[in-house]
């Protein structure tokens, strides 16, 4: 198993510098991971400097809270691939699952869908806030409304991925769509196990670390 292109090598961080960022593409040449996820702003400038690799251009969509309209998120959407995107992670509306307002996440995640066009789309449930009934109900609105994968988390709120989270997440969704474990993974042990659980993606940005046999420091 090429366990390199489960990785999502991640830099989403605020006060990330061009330097950093550029370290973070560098590394995901040489590793080849399967793709560099990046915030927004930077999806241009990496679709450039990963030209002539197999490394995709993964970004975020209303991030990290999911608390913007709709119609924000579809405009993120469309913008973002124009610039380069091949992959989207969008978060969910956790507010209107809370709030059982079921119609307005999966429209939500389905508006993201349809401005993607056939780029891979993510959806980020942020499983850490939820009940479990609550994690089956948003993979299940997820499937509805066309997306390619569910994620654990965003690595910005209480706790990243958990192998019964994506035990119970590979469950809902069945064999056919993607998961994705973003957080929790420090070690290859750690990054096998959460395969083993049946994630399809790894959302880490101690990939290289990890890849090395070593043991990361920060918990995404």
């Amino acid at each position: 198993m090429k366990l390199n292109k489960y990785i999502d090598h991640t830099l989403l961080k605020q006060d990330a510098s061009q330097e950093q960022i550029d370290r973070l593409l560098s590394e995901a040449r040489e590793y080849d991971f399967a793709s560099v996820c990046v915030n927004p702003t930077w999806v241009k400038h990496a679709k450039t400097e990963l030209d002539g690799s197999d490394v995709k251009v993964c970004t975020v969509v209303g991030f990290p809270l999911g608390a913007t309209t709709s119609a924000v998120k579809a405009f993120e959407t469309k913008e973002a691939v124009q610039n380069g995107a091949d992959e989207i992670d969008m978060v969910i509306n956790v507010g209107a699952l809370k709030s059982g307002n079921l119609d307005l996440v999966e429209s939500d995640i389905r508006a993201v869908v349809e401005a993607s066009g056939d780029k891979l789309v993510k959806v980020i449930i942020e499983a850490c806030l939820l009940t479990d009934d609550e994690k089956v109900v948003a993979c299940q609105l997820s499937q509805k409304a066309g997306a390619d994968f569910v994620k654990t988390s965003t690595g910005f709120s209480t706790g990243g991925a958990t192998i019964e989270d994506v035990q119970l997440m590979r469950k809902t969704v069945g064999p056919d769509m993607g998961v994705k474990a973003a957080g929790g993974a420090r070690s290859y042990a750690d990054a096998l196990a959460f395969v083993e659980a049946g994630a399809t993606r790894i959302g880490t940005s101690a990939g290289v670390t990890i890849l090395k046999g070593e043991l990361a420091d920060g918990d995404y």
